[in-house]
């Protein structure tokens, strides 16, 4: 008997699979395979058939695709240790003004400080930078969380709408594996129906 294709669900850095991953192991038969994939690439793997779904952060061209809400995320600004936010226990965007942002947000927030001109960086690198003790990024809370340092601090930015991860899958795309995996993430139990 031949063991069957493995259901694939992409998630980009900082969404949280491992406990819908855990429940379907739990209760299907066929293999999942978790597949991290890059915010700037998050839609592809769906459109083009590579993953049955995945664990996106909005917004996505919502076309031809079915998408489900599942959690917001806190935004904080990174700054070095000895940046004057480490004092506060959260910021507005009108204190960071005058700073250097180093990656762009994905709102599209600037601060009206002139800005240098940066070259593409992943958050990763951006938290590097900010470590060395030049300019702020702000990211999804988990992505901080992540990429936790001594060298820098984190702290809530209270006026920017949170981030959103969601789930998707192509509209086309909704057989009997795909409405058991929505049921997991939902909290539905091994033997409710949708």
């Amino acid at each position: 008997m031949s063991r069957p294709s493995p259901f694939r669900v992409g998630f980009v850095t900082g969404a949280t699979p491992d406990k819908w991953a855990r429940a379907w192991r739990e209760r299907r038969r066929e293999p999942l395979d978790l597949v991290p994939l890059l915010e700037s690439e998050q839609e592809h793997g769906v459109r083009d058939g590579d993953l049955d779904m995945a664990l996106v952060r909005l917004p996505v061209d919502r076309d031809n695709l079915h998408c489900i809400g599942l959690y917001a995320e806190v935004p904080v600004v990174i700054a070095g240790a000895e940046h004057f936010v480490a004092v506060a226990d959260t910021v507005a965007l009108a204190d960071l003004a005058d700073e250097q942002l180093v990656r762009p947000h994905a709102s599209g927030w600037r601060p009206d400080a002139e800005q240098l001109d940066w070259p593409p960086m992943s958050e990763k690198d951006a938290i590097e930078t900010v470590a060395a003790g030049t300019g702020i990024v702000i990211v999804p809370m988990s992505i901080a969380r992540l990429h936790q340092r001594k060298d820098i601090v984190q702290r809530p930015v209270t006026d920017l709408d949170p981030t959103q991860i969601a789930l998707i899958w192509l509209l086309d795309r909704d057989a009997e594996d795909t409405q058991a995996f929505v049921g997991v993430v939902r909290g539905r139990s091994a033997n409710s129906s949708r």
